[in-house]
């Protein structure tokens, strides 16, 4: 039986094959790129090394989100930078300046006063009370003589401490200052806030300084090492009866 068909050439392709010339499905043509084919232009995963950040992800000079950049400093830190250094309080509170200006202990005081000041105020001081309460007991007692007559020279004693103590008591509590002490511009004051050491402070200053001496002996020995003490005591130069008292002396402005 005959057929209208040739049959092919060796040579000749079959009709669903592809030519030579012509690329297959599998097979990129001129200027395409297969997919299994890196882009010059991009590392490889060989090439691109584990330290450096991969596409969309910042480097190592961009900061991320939240993340201050190198010269910043974050918001809190720098908060805390600017807040002001503590204070301190001072001793004399509002009174004297502020109640809170500086570590140094005597700031806001007024100046204290110079011990030569306050040595002249007690001798005033002393005269004021000693010469009456002298002419009184001259007077009642006759003839005075303090080296033979014990008795005499006691009495002497306590009467004047007594004296003393409540003339330096009420001046104190009502102003702060003795005659010696107005004549010399200086006064007593409270440590903690600078006011008159009105009420307890007052009299235990005052009975501190002058009872003492109604002890025989050992109260003058008091006494002697009580007013010597500001010489050596720091950094108020207080006395003990300042001490007990919680005071100090302080010029008066002029």
């Amino acid at each position: 039986m005959s057929t209208d068909q040739p049959t092919p050439e060796p040579d000749e392709p079959r009709p669903n094959e592809p030519r030579p010339s012509e690329p297959g499905p599998s097979q990129p043509g001129p200027g395409q790129q297969g997919p299994e084919q890196a882009r010059p232009d991009q590392p490889g995963p060989s090439e691109q090394g584990l330290g450096e950040p991969g596409p969309g992800e910042p480097g190592p000079s961009e900061p991320g989100p939240g993340q201050a950049g190198a010269g910043e400093q974050p918001e809190g830190e720098s908060f805390a930078k600017q807040q002001p250094p503590p204070s301190y309080g001072s001793p004399y509170g509002d009174a004297y300046g502020g109640a809170h200006g500086s570590a140094d202990p005597l700031a806001g005081m007024p100046p204290l006063a110079n011990r030569g000041r306050r040595l002249v105020a007690r001798i005033i001081d002393a005269l004021i009370v000693g010469i009456p309460v002298g002419l009184v007991l001259a007077v009642l007692v006759g003839d005075y003589d303090p080296v033979n007559n014990n008795d005499e020279a006691t009495v002497m004693t306590i009467v004047y401490a007594l004296v003393y103590f409540v003339y330096e008591g009420l001046m104190l509590t009502k102003y702060g200052q003795t005659v010696g002490k107005k004549v010399m511009k200086i006064r007593v004051a409270m440590l903690e806030n600078g006011e008159i050491p009105a009420g307890q402070p007052g009299w235990l200053r005052a009975g501190t300084y002058s009872l003492p001496e109604i002890v025989p002996c050992c109260g003058f020995i008091f006494w002697l090492i009580n007013v010597l003490w500001c010489t050596w005591d720091r950094p108020y130069h207080q006395c003990l009866h300042d001490k007990v008292a919680k005071t100090v002396v302080v010029s008066v402005p002029s």
